[in-house]
């Protein structure tokens, strides 16, 4: 890759810079924190769009604004109400990370504004330290996310099988660093996030109305979808059998603990493992989710130990809750909707 840079003549880069910011100027979509830009609006949305795409993000960060509208807010928050906003947005140390930012940004004199200073708060990493910076105060260091990756790696035809994200991120850094216009780097690293999220996509990429097809070797190569070259991990396949038991108008539920590695503190439906033994009935659905590498199989059986009552309630992590209350309680995404499906169907 050391060898490519060679070809960004100073013009090259110039011109280069010029067409992706007149791209995005013109072409951006308007996002809420891009049309009312603030440092506490910035930080939201960074932690939000991780690995979530941002159509889903849209409808949480206008509820999140309406209910935390500042650091302040947040920082004031119990968890429990922080986690219930969060729920169905998926990888929630996400949100825990974000109140304790909240928490140590309010005790401070003098707010972070380089990424070395970001850095030391929770939850932040090298990519989220350089876009909040370069965003809220220009400060000229470049982010590479998978859409910057996607957007480089076809820029320079780069064939390397990258393992894994952080090798990627080790070599593309440095040519994102080269691409930066440190005049408007906040500009910069939205373009060309926006660039690979919008037109440089994963399949059938519209190179056609791409801003930096004239510098792309993708382009020229004429496979641009064949870069990047990433070794997935191989996927595990997990098959899981939970139990779907109504008693006196309360659902059983099963409550992660709060040093789960995933869902901490988080309720769904109970495993069956967790239940006396003849407590699975006939099965009521088979539900699909992913976590990570893992493709989860989550068959749904009707419960029918409904009268052991406390003896299933004395077990580690069960508890009983009101049906007419469930709206109270954060459940995981994927086990909300089901839940609501069940009640729908069995009701």
């Amino acid at each position: 890759m050391s060898d490519r840079k060679s070809i960004w003549t100073l013009d090259a880069l110039n011109a280069l810079r010029s067409a992706l910011g007149k791209w995005y100027q013109e072409q951006a979509r308007p996002l809420p924190w891009r049309t009312r830009p603030s440092l506490y609006r910035t930080v939201v949305s960074e932690f939000m769009c991780q690995q979530t795409q941002i159509e889903t993000v849209l409808p949480y960060f206008e509820r999140w604004m309406n209910q935390f509208p500042d650091f302040n807010t947040l920082a004031s928050a119990p968890e429990s109400a922080v986690l219930k906003a969060w729920e169905g947005l998926g990888y929630y140390n996400r949100a825990r990370n974000l109140h304790k930012l909240a928490r140590e940004i309010t005790t401070r004199t003098q707010l972070p504004s380089t990424p070395e200073e970001w850095k030391e708060l929770p939850g932040i990493g090298p990519y989220t330290a350089a876009a909040i910076s370069s965003i809220n105060d220009r400060f000229p260091a470049a982010v590479v996310d998978g859409n910057v990756i996607r957007v480089i790696a076809r820029l320079t035809a780069d064939a390397t099988p990258f393992k894994g994200n952080a090798e990627a991120v080790k070599t593309i850094q440095p040519i994102a660093n080269l691409l930066l216009d440190s005049e408007a780097p906040g500009d910069h690293n939205q373009a060309v996030m926006e660039l690979g999220a919008t037109v440089c996509l994963k399949a059938r990429p519209l190179c056609l109305l791409c801003p930096l097809k004239t510098w792309c070797a993708g382009v020229r190569s004429g496979e641009p979808e064949r870069f990047p070259v990433l070794v997935r991990r191989a996927s595990e396949k997990v098959i899981q059998a939970r139990v779907f038991l109504i008693s006196n108008e309360q659902l059983l539920l099963e409550r992660a603990p709060v040093g789960a590695r995933r869902l901490a503190d988080l309720a769904e439906l109970p495993r069956a493992e967790m239940l006396p033994e003849k407590a699975c009935g006939r099965l009521l659905a088979t539900r699909h989710r992913g976590i990570s590498h893992q493709r989860i199989t989550e068959r749904i059986y009707e419960g029918t130990a409904a009268s052991y009552g406390e003896t299933i309630c004395s077990s580690s992590g069960l508890f009983w809750h009101p049906l007419a209350t469930l709206d109270s309680i954060t459940l995981s995404g994927p086990h909300r909707r089901w839940i609501n499906e069940l009640l729908a169907a069995t009701r």
